[in-house]
């Protein structure tokens, strides 16, 4: 397989990325627009890997698989279902378990490497 090389450096502009529409559950207007590529691995069944990124506002996360996210530029907050906010930021690594939904607040453009685990 080759090497695939994903800009991740907060000074690729947004633009190279391709343009993903915009967050499946807005809760601001505009909603918050999505770029992203994604990583193949060749696995089967594997989890999906690639750099997201998000505009400013508000939507609901409907991702319901477990995530590892490095947070490489821009900042945010994330409030899960009955939990307290926390807020994300450059250099920020998380891990979100299976089934954590919630609240996104994007207060500068967010870019992250993630890792999505999909349940076989």
């Amino acid at each position: 397989m080759p090497i695939q090389k994903l800009p991740s450096r907060t000074d690729v502009p947004a633009t190279s990325l391709p343009d993903w529409g915009t967050v499946g559950e807005p809760l601001s207007e505009p909603a918050c627009a999505l770029r992203g590529m994604k990583m193949a691995a060749p696995i089967e069944c594997g989890p999906e890997m690639g750099v997201w990124e998000c505009t400013p506002g508000r939507y609901r996360r409907q991702i319901r698989s477990a995530e590892t996210m490095h947070v490489i530029s821009g900042s945010a907050t994330f409030t899960p279902d009955g939990g307290e906010p926390v807020a994300l930021a450059a250099g920020d690594l998380f891990f979100f378990g299976p089934d954590t939904l919630g609240i996104w607040d994007i207060h500068s453009a967010l870019r992250k490497v993630y890792v999505i685990y999909t349940p076989d």
